[in-house]
């Protein structure tokens, strides 16, 4: 049989308040496929400076260092971005070539690929930087980049979801979207993840996160259904 090509390089970036730790399972799956794989550092005083731009630029600062390093050695000279929550909002901006906050990262120079997994794109309600994203860059706002949007939909009644999640996903799901009366992974509506214009993919009972439900993103059973849509 010939031989599989080799995989180009992964940068993830978590999301809000989530230590890095958190993504082990899902680096770890993907490089038991041959990519190389690197997970940005981010502290919980990381993601509480996100509130400002400065904090935005401290990992996408990262993101980029990473980025750089890894397309050096890339087969295909690109680097696959995978952004979780608010992760994946982030790293909309990093694709672009506008100034932001002093910087001007052109990220699209060396990726081609964003996966983000829960995060929330579309929002009534979002924090500043967030909408600021999404009224400059609208939905798949870069050419050349395979934009692929995973959503989640937690059956709160399931065995899945945590007492938290069952709490907490009502008012959550109002904040976002404006009702309660939407389909969502806990946190963030499906109609929030699924970014205008990407390919999509709705997991079924899926939460956001470890805090929401024992299947998760990044939990083993969920890994290979999405980050199969990608050829990994």
């Amino acid at each position: 049989m010939p031989k599989s090509p080799p995989l180009q390089p992964v940068v993830i970036l978590g999301g809000f308040l989530i230590t890095p730790e958190a993504y082990a399972g899902i680096a770890s799956w993907l490089r038991h496929q041959g990519a190389e794989v690197e997970v940005v550092p981010a502290s919980r005083l990381d993601w509480m400076l996100t509130t400002w731009a400065l904090g935005w630029t401290r990992l996408l600062d990262r993101v980029h260092e990473l980025v750089t390093h890894l397309a050096r050695h890339s087969p295909t000279g690109k680097v696959t971005l995978i952004g979780h929550s608010s992760g994946g909002v982030m790293l909309r901006l990093y694709l672009t070539n506008e100034l932001f906050a002093g910087r001007c990262y052109r990220g699209s120079d060396v990726c081609n690929r964003l996966i983000t997994l829960g995060s929330p794109h579309q929002a009534q309600r979002a924090t500043p930087l967030r909408a600021m994203v999404d009224r400059r860059f609208p939905g798949v706002a870069v050419d050349g980049i395979d934009y692929l949007a995973v959503a989640g939909c937690l059956d709160l009644a399931s065995a899945n979801a945590s007492g938290f999640s069952r709490r907490s996903a009502s008012g959550s799901y109002r904040n976002i979207a404006g009702t309660v009366d939407v389909d969502g992974d806990g946190l963030v509506p499906v109609e929030s993840a699924l970014l205008t214009g990407a390919r999509h993919l709705v997991l079924a009972d899926t939460a956001h996160g470890g805090l929401f439900g024992s299947s998760w993103y990044g939990s083993d059973d969920r890994i290979g259904l999405w980050a199969n849509q990608i050829g990994l």
